[in-house]
């Protein structure tokens, strides 16, 4: 018996089927979940499109579509129609990144045509945990970023980034994108930092949430500060905010040759799950 398949951007009336598929991976999905919970599927608001996958007449996969090209609960036949699409469409997106395996095969069907990339990262562990580590005390002095700390934490913000991903956020709006999304999570309680005397030694966000898992981002450690375990006091502080405040599971993800901030992240409470992978224009 033949299968019917087809894919198409799915339309606000089906934001139920969407969250469904979501939620069935509560971690491994925060990030778009977390998005399409506040803003539904409309294009606009979304901020990118909404690909689905369907067999029989039934939305069996997704693909966000926007700044990122992300993959979700993706079978290899729901992959192959996805690369189908993007290719046609052309590369709007300044990365591929989701669950390893299903990235892995959606870039192999891109890269003849969308290659070749800034830097791919294809083994990024995917951590969580759901109680600190009672071996590490939280730092008291990493704090929720108010309003009018917008200005100290900017620089730190903008050196992780460059940092992390090989290029300035500052670069084409003159950083306004960047601005407006670190302004969000500030004004939303969910950037930390420890400022002594004006400067910034340690921040961290919360960059996606829902009410089953949450994901912290942004890790950064003021370089002159490094190697005193200020990353663990620091992320166990914010692990402690996370859980109290946010959701009962906190995950992150880290490049694997970062063996220094994996073996800090375990010493906080964290262990492996999975692993992401990461293409990058």
């Amino acid at each position: 018996m033949l299968t019917q398949t087809t894919t198409r951007v799915l339309d606000p009336g089906e934001l139920g089927a969407a969250l469904a598929i979501l939620e069935s991976e509560p971690v491994a999905n925060a990030f778009v979940t977390s998005r399409v919970q506040a803003a539904g599927l409309d294009p606009w608001r979304l901020g990118g499109e909404m690909w689905g996958w369907y067999a029989d007449g039934r939305l069996r996969s997704l693909c966000y579509s926007g700044a990122n090209l992300v993959p979700i609960c993706a079978t290899p036949e729901a992959v192959r129609a996805f690369a189908d699409r993007a290719r046609r469409a052309g590369r709007r997106c300044s990365s591929i990144v989701g669950p390893a395996e299903t990235t892995r095969q959606l870039w192999r069907l891109l890269e003849p045509s969308w290659g070749p990339a800034r830097d791919v990262r294809p083994h990024q562990p995917l951590m969580v945990t759901e109680q600190p580590s009672p071996d590490v005390r939280p730092d008291p002095r990493v704090l929720r970023i108010s309003k009018a700390e917008m200005e100290v934490i900017m620089p730190a913000c903008v050196s992780m980034f460059t940092e992390e991903v090989g290029v300035s956020p500052l670069a084409g709006d003159g950083g306004l994108l960047y601005q407006a999304r670190v302004a969000e999570l500030v004004a939303a309680g969910r950037s930390f930092a420890r400022i002594d005397d004006g400067k910034v030694v340690f921040k961290a966000e919360i960059g996606a949430a829902t009410s089953q898992a949450c994901q912290i981002q942004g890790v950064w450690v003021a370089p002159e500060f490094r190697g005193q375990g200020l990353s663990e006091t620091g992320m166990a502080a914010v692990l402690r905010y996370a859980l109290a405040d946010i959701a009962p599971v906190v995950s992150l993800y880290v490049n694997d040759f970062n063996t220094a901030a994996r073996a800090a992240y375990r010493r906080v409470g964290f262990r492996e799950v999975g692993a992401f992978m990461s293409v990058l224009f």
